[in-house]
């Protein structure tokens, strides 16, 4: 059974990897494969050895090699253990889905009054390799608030309205995805996987920020002094005029912004999972937005007297649902293989193999240049048990979000920068690429040779939380707790 699930999930990811050619959408083979996951888990409970306990964090074994509880042989039991777990990680996964379609929506609300716009007339230079710093660290700062797929949309499509010649707009564009999978890396917020981890509660939005901060700086650096001498670089564009914009658009776009930074504040003031401060922001922006567009704020009626569709009702409409629903599926899947014990017993065996746990995060982040980096970190996540804020955690983090600038369909920014520039895989893998890499492994020298947090540190925080957790529990019933979210 367990070799049914793996081979489902290896079909499934080349059906992913294959979207264009095999013209099906990738959301659609994510589906399919969660679905029979979860299928072939049910249908074969009663063989299962080995499995991973989502409440409690525990492995339950059928034999004598694990010194936690034996899995128990009832079948009903099993068949309950199972609901039970595909109900704790779809509420896990749920959470994580909810926060990123609050941040959507946020960001097409600025681009609704033309917010981003208004970051075009802050570009007054006609120098190609000013221009090319200036978008580039613009990339790396507004990709770790909004992400670095919106970063790279914003910019590209700024872009377009400075720079006329494609053949050069195509060359911004690889520094622009080098530069966002960079700054999403660094904060919780910045790219889906960093948010993974940051919700599993395996990096804290602090150390996040100190530990990855330079290693990314570095990691978009490296390829700018490089590119600063290419001759791609060399002259002047013609820089079109500012056009008018939405007179509320710069307030929009600060405070947008603002209250997308609000969010990790809110979790650390109130411990509440992070989706609710998404949610709050999201609420307070919405009633901004309606009030400055002059409309009724009424969700069963999206259009005014005038039939024009409001800022709210519009940004939900424009939310990338298939980028969600893949999400799901990839998450889910993850999430049964890693119940079955797959993903643990992997984990085992690359430690037994004595292969170093820095080469191991390394060739991980350089396989997110093929394999789209969220199922890889959704795995990392089962694979070790280190303690919030260890240096794995972090390394992960770092390799998986930058790792993915070495090819361009290794990251949602790469992919919508190729449709959008219809860059070539081989040009980009010709010119850039070899950047990109400079960049990836400048970046880990940096972060190998920054100092750690004392390890005893890190377990006395661990231990504490644990406490903390354990007391408000004793306020619950155990059937309660179960289903209570650990974020």
């Amino acid at each position: 059974m367990l070799l049914l699930i793996f081979a489902v999930f290896v079909l499934g990811y080349v059906a992913i990897t294959m979207e264009h050619t095999l013209k099906i959408d990738k959301l659609i083979p994510a589906l399919l494969m969660m679905v029979a996951c979860w299928t072939l888990l049910i249908l074969g409970v009663d063989n299962l050895e080995v499995w991973l306990d989502p409440a409690k964090g525990v492995i339950l074994g059928s034999d004598g090699e694990y010194t936690v509880p034996k899995l128990i042989g009832d079948h009903e039991h099993r068949v309950d253990m199972v609901n039970e777990a595909l109900l704790h990680h779809f509420g896990k996964t749920a959470e994580i889905l909810i926060f990123l379609m609050g941040a959507m929506a946020i960001v097409e609300m600025i681009d609704y009054f033309d917010g981003f716009a208004s970051i075009k007339g802050m570009i007054k230079t006609r120098s190609k390799a000013k221009l090319l710093w200036i978008v580039s660290f613009l990339a790396f700062f507004l990709s770790s608030i909004i992400d670095n797929l919106t970063a790279t949309i914003v910019l590209i499509t700024i872009l377009r309205k400075i720079v006329s010649n494609q053949e050069d707009r195509m060359w911004y564009a690889g520094f622009i995805i080098i530069a966002a999978n960079a700054g999403g890396a660094w904060t919780p917020i910045g790219d889906v996987t960093t948010t993974m981890l940051w919700m599993a509660d395996k990096v804290s939005t602090g150390e996040l920020i100190g530990q990855l901060g330079l290693p990314s700086l570095v990691c978009v650096l490296l390829p700018l002094i490089v590119g600063n001498f290419l001759p791609a670089f060399k002259g002047e564009v013609e820089v079109v005029e500012g056009e008018q914009t939405n007179p509320n658009s710069k307030l929009m776009l600060y405070l947008g912004l603002f209250l997308i930074i609000c969010v990790p504040v809110f979790k650390t003031v109130t411990h509440l999972p992070p989706y609710l401060g998404m949610m709050l922001s999201l609420a307070v922006f919405a009633i901004v937005a309606e009030f400055l567009s002059n409309k009724a704020i009424n969700l069963t009626d999206s259009t005014d007297s005038h039939g024009h569709s409001g800022p709210t009702m519009k940004a939900l409409s424009k939310i990338e649902m298939p980028s969600v629903l893949f999400f799901l599926g990839i998450l889910m899947t993850v999430a049964a293989m890693e119940s079955a014990g797959l993903i643990f017993n992997f984990g085992q065996d690359v430690k037994n193999a004595g292969i170093p746990e820095g080469v191991f995060v390394t060739m991980l982040g350089l396989a997110s240049a093929v394999i789209d980096n969220v199922p890889l970190v959704a795995a990392s996540i089962g694979m070790f048990q280190e303690s919030m804020d260890a240096e794995v955690w972090h390394f992960i983090a770092f390799a998986a979000g930058t790792g993915g600038s070495i090819l361009i369909i290794g990251s949602a920014a790469g992919v919508v920068a190729m449709g959008m520039e219809k860059i070539s895989f081989f040009w980009y893998m010709k010119r850039i690429s070899l950047l990109a890499a400079l960049g990836y492994f400048g970046g880990i020298g940096v972060f190998l040779l920054m100092p750690k947090k004392d390890p005893s540190k890190l377990e006395k925080k661990e231990d504490k939380k644990q406490v903390e957790t354990t007391h408000h529990s004793k306020s619950l019933d155990i059937k309660s707790t179960y289903f209570v979210s650990k974020i």
